[in-house]
């Protein structure tokens, strides 16, 4: 089992930024992808970013140029920056750790991002 430990959400005003932060520990595989989803109230669950162990990166059309994805140097934590945040982004942050073929699914808890307008 995989355990993941998220920080660094809050409120903030439009146009600012927040760093998002997600440590994984427990039985960690060398080929992984982590990465962050998010789900807004009524809504269903949608990927933001995710990033593979070999550093390739998927972004949600809605958040490129915006968000930046990037991994620790241990491999074991991820990180989401975000910019120019619009309320819109108003949601409950997940991390996200699998394997490539989504068998070794592993959620964090959620961090609660707030955009005000």
């Amino acid at each position: 089992q995989v355990q993941l430990v998220e920080s660094g959400g809050g409120l903030v005003q439009a146009g600012g930024s927040l760093r998002l932060s997600c440590a994984a520990s427990g039985r960690l595989l060398s080929i992984n992808v982590m990465g962050w989803y998010r789900q807004a109230p009524g809504k269903q669950r949608e990927l933001v970013a995710t990033m593979t162990s070999g550093g390739t990166t998927t972004y949600a059309d809605s958040v490129k140029g915006r968000f930046t994805i990037s991994r620790g140097n241990a491999k074991n934590t991820v990180y989401l920056q975000m910019n120019s945040l619009k309320p819109e982004d108003t949601a409950v942050y997940y991390c996200r750790y699998s394997d490539f073929y989504d068998s070794y699914e592993h959620w964090g808890q959620g961090t609660q991002v707030t955009v005000s307008s």
